[in-house]
C-alpha cells in the first residue's frame, strides 16, 4: 500500500484538469443560451440532410 497516495494525488490532478476543461469549453464561444441551440439546431439539420442523401443509393432493376 505504498502507493495509496500517489493514486490520490493522480485523482485530485485529474479532476481538476477535468473541471478546468469544463469551465473553458463554457466561455470559448460567448454564445447565449438561445444563440448556441440555434446554432447547434443548424448543426443537426446538416448533419441529417447529408446522412440522408449518403444513405440513398441507386436502386437495381
Amino acid at each position: 500500500m505504498t502507493r495509496g497516495n500517489q493514486r490520490e494525488l493522480a485523482r485530485q490532478k485529474h479532476a481538476k484538469k477535468q473541471t478546468d476543461m469544463g469551465k473553458g469549453k463554457r466561455n470559448e464561444d460567448g454564445l447565449s443560451a438561445a444563440a448556441r441551440k440555434q446554432r447547434d439546431a443548424e448543426i443537426m439539420q446538416q448533419k441529417q440532410k447529408k446522412a440522408n442523401e449518403g444513405g440513398k443509393a441507386p436502386e437495381k432493376k
